[in-house]
């Protein structure tokens, strides 16, 4: 089985794949199981390891026998510190750890391709695996990223902005007279009261937000396929007019990718 982990500011996916599975035409095609995980950085190896054997023991899966590789793309060092020392003391072998020297078939056509985050890297890798180019990735996490694959499948960039929630954290925490609300979608855009208000101008103002940044980069580049992941796009996509298919395991299967192509090293 392959371990692959996504470990985000807020919020960390773990997957276990079956590492004989054919590549399909979806990121879960030969995904045995997963878990979304809140990202705690002072997390030690010994933490780590236990919470992860847990999870697998409960899908009936025996972490020190079923695991024979594992993938990492992290955004916060702290913790992907931990994870490197975890699987090399618990399995006896490295980790394949996205970053500078990991070979993931992708140009990076930026100024500097080190600033570019692991996980931008793994989401571009498995839309184009699954997709092709040109392509833009939407991904709904702590902020809003938008990457832009090209035709001949080069990460070309993207922007970046604002996640949902931390938005309306911010919102919450700057009016006392507002509290913090459920992400569904309210009665009617014109929301009647100052919980719909909230929620309308969240969920659709996000939407507007994330379809015209998708307009723009489509003036760009022409004709292209989007393709949103991360914790809300179930929320967002639905009320999105530019969005074209949802993948919540994209970075998983970008793990997947990256780890394959450096097996030969």
């Amino acid at each position: 089985m392959l371990l692959t982990i996504d470990v985000g500011n807020t919020q960390t996916v773990v997957g276990v794949y079956d590492a004989g599975a054919l590549h399909g035409s979806s990121a879960a095609d030969g995904l045995v199981d997963h878990w979304r995980l809140s990202t705690d950085p002072v997390r030690t190896a010994d933490e780590l390891g236990v919470a992860i054997r847990s999870l697998m023991s409960g899908a009936g899966l025996d972490f020190d026998n079923d695991v024979s590789g594992v993938s990492i793309c992290s955004g916060v060092p702290r913790l992907l510190a931990g994870l490197r020392q975890m699987v090399s003391r618990q399995l006896r072998f490295d980790p394949v750890v996205v970053g500078p020297g990991v070979k993931t078939g992708m140009p990076i056509h930026y100024d500097n391709p080190k600033e570019v985050g692991a996980d931008r890297i793994a989401n571009a890798v498995a839309a184009y695996d699954l997709y092709g180019g040109p392509t833009v990735v939407v991904d709904f996490g702590t902020g809003n990223n938008f990457d832009v694959i090209s035709a001949d499948g080069a990460f070309m960039g993207g922007a970046i902005a604002p996640g949902v929630e931390i938005s309306l954290d911010a919102l919450v925490g700057r009016a006392s007279a507002l509290s913090a609300v459920e992400l569904v979608a309210p009665r009617s855009v014109i929301g009647k009261t100052t919980v719909e208000s909230i929620q309308s101008g969240a969920l659709y103002g996000f939407a507007s937000m994330i379809d015209g940044m998708n307009n723009r980069f489509l003036a760009e580049l022409g004709p292209a396929g989007v393709v949103a992941t991360g914790g809300l796009a179930h929320v967002i996509a639905p009320i999105a007019e530019t969005i074209d298919h949802v993948e919540p395991f994209l970075t998983l299967h970008g793990l997947r990718i990256v780890y394959e192509r450096n097996q030969n090293r």
